[in-house]
């Protein structure tokens, strides 16, 4: 009889469980609509202030790509496949600058989804020149080192994933290989095991905030654990790569988690929030993102997590603007700087649309 009384019950309130999940993601599928299209909007009407190869754009595009995967419109693929018509598939004017061939992981997407060699064909050539590159000279941040090698950290969002997204397009490994290779190089010069955070480039490794801590800023280190996730999309479940990865990922994810505020946001310093009162939806974005990817792919434990992302995704929502604009963005920069709820720039879209596909995931 209990049993049966328990069958009953499971009858009775799966339904309510199944409608309240799609209630859930109809309210998260609305909202990430909203920021896309007055993100979209926006630079159609007003114009594209950089050029469209730019990083930051780069990383709206991730995002976009993300969220056209979930959507059934078409609208938003295309969206991509015009951006990519309008400048010829080609990659940014400094070839081998990271910043500059982050568009590099979209376009490979794409041509992966499309069927169409065209639209790698620049990255390609690029990738293939970067394969037979030396990668010797030491990430100390002189010599424009920058434009060689990935001597910073957001640099570790920007170029792993697009070399990973060309291997899976092409089924050359070589371009993952040289990802991860690169990956543990810049690693092995900026990550803080300690404190189990990135310095942003060699010229943190002796700053220190207000309170005297050292300087971890919050979206380069979001760079970090987002860029991770991306590259581990593009790595095969066999790969031997896989294993040291997911470690560091965990260990990044533990310590992240402990660094969140009251509000739900990680503020632009991590480790000196007082002096940035504001919220952040950058650096939250992306480590919404990278956590709730985590959780999604049994990565991290949900019981543990799953408080964190919830309260970090409540914290984005509330930052939309009833138009849609996402506010609290930290302008371009390299380190921890205020800002306020009208500042917005396009990557902090992005990264709220990367972090929402993954949200909508965990209601299923």
């Amino acid at each position: 009889m209990r049993r049966l009384s328990l069958l009953m019950l499971l009858a009775v309130n799966l339904p309510c469980l199944a409608s309240a999940n799609r209630t859930k993601t109809d309210s998260l599928t609305r909202v990430m609509e909203k920021v896309y299209n007055w993100q979209w909007n926006n630079l159609e009407t007003n114009g594209w202030k950089r050029r469209k190869t730019d990083w930051t754009y780069g990383v709206m595009y991730a995002g976009m790509m993300d969220w056209a995967r979930f959507s059934p419109d078409k609208t938003y693929l295309n969206n991509l496949v015009s951006v990519g018509n309008s400048i010829d598939w080609r990659i940014g004017p400094e070839r081998s600058f990271a910043d500059d061939y982050c568009i590099g992981q979209t376009y490979a997407e794409l041509s992966a989804i499309n069927k169409d060699p065209r639209y790698i064909q620049d990255f390609r050539k690029m990738a293939d020149s970067l394969v037979q590159a030396d990668h010797s000279e030491s990430l100390l941040w002189v010599k424009n080192i920058h434009t060689r090698e990935w001597a910073w950290c957001d640099a570790l969002f920007m170029g792993p994933a697009a070399l990973g997204q060309l291997s899976k397009a092409t089924g050359d490994k070589r371009y993952r290989d040289l990802a991860v290779s690169l990956w543990w190089k810049t690693t092995n010069y900026l990550y803080d095991k300690n404190e189990r955070l990135f310095y942003r480039d060699s010229r943190y490794f002796d700053k220190q905030e207000k309170n005297g801590t050292k300087v971890f800023w919050s979206r380069g280190n979001g760079w970090v654990l987002a860029g991770l996730v991306r590259l581990l999309e593009t790595i095969p479940s066999n790969d031997k790569a896989r294993k040291p990865l997911i470690k560091l990922y965990q260990q990044m994810a533990g310590r992240v988690a402990a660094l969140q505020q009251a509000d739900g946001t990680w503020h632009a310093s991590l480790l000196d929030p007082q002096s940035y009162p504001n919220k952040e939806t950058s650096g939250t974005g992306l480590f919404c993102f990278a956590l709730a990817y985590g959780i999604n792919h049994h990565l991290l434990p949900s019981k543990q997590y799953l408080p964190v992302v919830n309260k970090a995704w409540a914290a984005l929502v509330s930052s939309v603007h009833p138009d849609g604009k996402l506010g609290y963005v930290q302008p371009v920069g390299a380190s921890p700087d205020k800002v306020t709820y009208d500042d917005t720039d396009v990557y902090g879209p992005g990264a709220f649309l990367m972090a929402g596909v993954q949200m909508a995931a965990l209601q299923k």
